[in-house]
């Protein structure tokens, strides 16, 4: 028997979104640069033979993402915006909370751009950088007599110099994102266990030896731990399948 193919069901287009993908496609050929004006909102209309109201959408969408600018009563057309990590951050937020990706999934992303970033950390950060982290940790111990939302800013301190001791803009924008949105979906689990005292000391811990291993200029035992530190952390917040491929992530 000759088994039938499948297909995919159809996805409607709106027609802004064309024109959104027209005008991205020319930003990323170097046909527009940051600082360009693209035509006249009257000239666009002519262009891609659409309504005002559809170039208008596509517009504010094109606004939004931190593309372009148009100011009220500006003869010329929007303009170009420099590349910003603003929009690139909103569209990851906007993925990160789909329904389509699970807690597992977002955990396993955070290991692996935490290792990425800590791997990065120990050779590359500057005395500056380092003494950060130091500040951002001894925050952390004293946030524990405070309460878990003190602790959590203190942390979060802790892995954003760690970021940008990794010199990399992406692994900062990607690990801000789906740290802020796996905080989101079990911090009030958190906060709320019985045990949560002894949860922070745990994660203090695991700092001490993560910003141990970034001092001593160790990548592969920064990385390391941080990706077990991560998974010891969260893996109470999954069942066993959930878990499968996380521990991968171990080998």
């Amino acid at each position: 028997m000759v088994e039938v193919p499948t297909f995919q069901p159809v996805r409607p287009v709106r027609l802004y979104e064309r024109i959104v993908e027209q005008i991205e496609a020319m930003l990323a050929s170097g046909g527009l640069q940051p600082g360009d004006r693209l035509p006249s909102e009257r000239e666009l209309v002519v262009q891609f033979g659409a309504s005002r109201s559809t170039v208008r959408e596509a517009l504010r969408v094109l606004e939004s993402n931190g593309v372009v600018r148009s100011r009220p009563g500006d003869p010329h057309g929007p303009e170009i915006l420099p590349w910003s990590s603003g929009g690139l951050e909103k569209q990851l937020t906007r993925l990160a909370r789909a329904s389509e990706l699970s807690l597992s999934e977002l955990i396993g992303s955070r290991m692996i751009l935490d290792a990425a970033a800590n791997r990065l950390a120990a050779r590359l950060r500057s005395p500056a950088e380092l003494e950060d982290m130091d500040t951002a940790h001894r925050a952390m111990r004293d946030a524990i007599d405070v309460g878990y939302e003190a602790f959590s800013e203190a942390d979060v301190a802790f892995h954003e110099a760690v970021a940008r001791a990794s010199r990399n803009a992406m692994i900062q924008v990607c690990n801000a994102v789906v740290r802020d949105v796996v905080l989101g979906l079990i911090s009030t689990k958190i906060s709320r266990s019985r045990n949560a005292r002894a949860l922070m000391h745990e994660s203090l811990r695991h700092h001490a030896e993560v910003l141990d291993a970034i001092r001593a200029g160790d990548g592969d035992r920064a990385a390391s731990t941080s990706t077990r530190s991560l998974y010891t952390y969260y893996s109470g917040y999954l069942g066993k399948a959930e878990r499968e491929p996380l521990l991968a992530l171990l080998d």
